[in-house]
């Protein structure tokens, strides 16, 4: 399971490709933005892994902007996935804020790569509230298509809603799971920014020179 940048696709073809060679069971995952599909060395992975049969699963993660540019005005085609097609292999498309379609489509990609030993590509369609990068003020799309997402749309929010409506949990207990979680992740920042760096020695532990 890998989160690749463009340079890190053939990698994690590599990875399948070590997996089929020594004959291990399993499957490779690599995920990529929606950016990333429009790059040279993608297309080269996508014929090898196509053509040497590789146990490997190609994500694409499209949030509808890359790293800034609206895909209206840099990708051309119906879809990033169907792009597939062009290499034999199967692909499917599903929405990333519904928890069960992921699970559902993932799971026959992870299927057809771990006992055919053939790759394919899954496109989740997303979304991200804020900007690529702590310097980027996502000045690309209004305030209110943000909000309209979040309130519509946030796979969070949706899992709460169908929790509450089949009583599966009350609201009560989901805000203290809520605050619980907070609190983890408030203390983990606590520590993070606080404790001490380690000493320079440490860069060498656990590492066989």
């Amino acid at each position: 399971n890998r989160r690749a940048g463009t340079e890190d696709i053939a990698g994690a073809a590599g990875l399948a490709f070590a997996l089929k060679y020594r004959e291990i069971s399993g499957a490779c995952l690599t995920f990529m933005g929606d950016g990333a599909v429009n790059q040279g060395a993608v297309h080269e992975t996508f014929n090898l892994a196509s053509l040497w049969n590789l146990p490997v699963v190609f994500v694409i993660e499209n949030n509808g902007y890359s790293m800034g540019t609206s895909q209206r005005r840099s990708s051309a085609g119906p879809g990033l996935a169907k792009r597939a097609e062009a290499y034999g292999m199967e692909w499917d498309v599903c929405n990333g804020h519904e928890l069960y379609d992921v699970r559902e489509k993932a799971d026959k990609m992870l299927q057809r790569a771990r006992q055919e030993s053939r790759p394919s590509v899954i496109e989740i369609m997303t979304y991200r509230y804020r900007g690529h990068s702590m310097s980027d003020p996502a000045k690309y799309r209004t305030r209110e298509e943000v909000e309209k997402v979040r309130a519509e749309q946030d796979p969070i929010e949706q899992v709460r809603v169908r929790l509450i409506q089949t009583k599966r949990a009350s609201e009560d207990a989901l805000k203290k799971l809520d605050a619980e979680v907070r609190s983890v992740i408030n203390e983990a920042a606590e520590f993070a920014t606080h404790d001490p760096e380690p000493d320079p020695s440490e860069l060498f532990t656990d590492v066989v020179r």
